[in-house]
């Protein structure tokens, strides 16, 4: 039977985009069966208008009842994981809107796909340290660390917590531009000095790293985008997808071979 104004798979995308507590709805039936009651208290819509959607929803073969209760159909969990999907990916995306461009280009290997089921955290003006929060929270809970592009602007932010977790037996291996070990001499020699004397730190500078940087953890990888004058870090994006760890290892290998490479400890 053909639901009365549905006529095309965008004629039901559309209908379950039109009010917000349409997809939300399905896709918390597929969590388990629910009260009515339940899902009206779930979406703060009317009695009336939950009641309305569940017929709806019945009419498409998307849920049945179950005694007091709805249950979703294969049918309507079908379709409620692909909407899951786009919310995420939509959300994903209105982070990233404004900030994208900071993050390594498709000719690296990167691609947006891989910020799907991403952590994005992006600096604004009323919290601009949120990027720099977010990753002392990865660093804290890993054992090892190898980072490639960490720049001053997340050095300075990030360089007590850094240092205190390198002592504390965090392996650690950094591959940072030459402008780094210029900040390290002139800001925090002793700091560093104390890091590289516990044997836990390999620090190395490689002129011309692309205007981003990659960590390594033990279960996630970051991105940190700076903005174009690299002063401040803008945005982190960090996953456990296994596509973007395989482009972190490579890009960090690729790193690593470059030449010349020179120890820290020998500069200074």
């Amino acid at each position: 039977m053909e639901v009365s104004g549905t006529k095309t798979p965008i004629d039901d995308i559309a209908y379950l985009a039109r009010s917000e507590h349409r997809a939300p709805t399905l896709i918390a039936l597929t969590v388990r069966p629910r009260s009515r009651s339940e899902l009206w208290e779930m979406t703060g819509v009317s009695e009336s208008t939950i009641r309305r959607t569940l017929s709806e929803f019945e009419d498409r073969d998307w849920v049945y009842r179950d005694g007091y209760q709805y249950a979703v159909t294969q049918l309507g969990a079908f379709v409620a994981s692909a909407m899951a999907d786009v919310i995420d990916r939509v959300e994903t995306e209105q982070k990233l809107r404004n900030v994208w461009r900071l993050l390594p280009g498709e000719e690296s290997g990167f691609t947006i796909d891989m910020c799907s089921d991403a952590t994005v955290t992006v600096a604004d003006p009323e919290d601009p340290s949120r990027p720099i929060t977010r990753f002392c929270s990865l660093i804290e809970e890993t054992d090892r660390l190898r980072f490639t592009g960490l720049d001053v602007a997340m050095l300075d932010s990030c360089k007590n917590e850094l240092c205190r977790r390198v002592i504390d037996g965090m392996e650690t291996e950094l591959i940072n531009p030459p402008r780094v070990a210029d900040y390290i001499r002139s800001d925090c020699p002793d700091l560093f000095s104390e890091a590289l004397e516990s044997g836990n730190l390999d620090v190395r500078l490689h002129d011309g790293l692309p205007p981003f940087g990659v960590s390594i953890c033990d279960d996630r990888i970051a991105i940190t985008g700076y903005d174009t004058e690299g002063v401040t870090v803008r945005v982190l994006v960090d996953t456990d997808a296994t596509d973007a760890r395989e482009w972190a290892e490579s890009t960090f290998a690729s790193h690593r071979r470059k030449t010349p490479t020179l120890p820290l400890e020998n500069d200074l």
